[in-house]
């Protein structure tokens, strides 16, 4: 996870002196130099949690610069090739986050949306064809 770490780590290095020759040439703007200064923040906050983890994990094999492409072969899990609930999460969490903007009657709408369309991406397994 070095390169993780490195790409996440390195926002930190860019965007806070960023901030600061943003704020002398703004004339000290607030909201610029505060979104920038916590776009900093954030990255600083990531690149350090990607680093605890990959003091705890093993390394993987796309982390070997000598790796072959065979080194990361294997099961990844289990991942069902005709199933339609994805497609609803996301339209759903679409409605969510457009219910924001729009109204908060499409809110509404969208949570009962997403909770319907959660639940049978969580039980999809449980019925049917697919019945475990």
């Amino acid at each position: 996870m070095r390169v993780e770490t490195w790409v996440f780590g390195s926002g930190t290095f860019f965007f806070v002196p960023l901030a600061f020759v943003y704020g002398l040439l703004s004339g000290w703007e607030a909201v610029g130099f505060t979104a920038l200064l916590l776009t900093g923040g954030l990255a600083a906050m990531v690149g350090l949690y990607l680093y605890l983890v990959s003091l705890r994990v093993d390394a993987r094999p796309e982390d070997d610069a000598r790796g072959e492409v065979a080194d990361g072969a294997g099961d990844l899990g289990f991942f069902n090739p005709r199933s339609i609930w994805p497609i609803l999460v996301a339209t759903a969490a679409g409605a969510v986050f457009l219910g924001l903007a729009v109204g908060w009657w499409l809110f509404f709408i969208g949570c009962g949306m997403l909770l319907f369309a959660s639940l049978g991406l969580l039980f999809e397994h449980y019925t049917g064809d697919f019945r475990h």
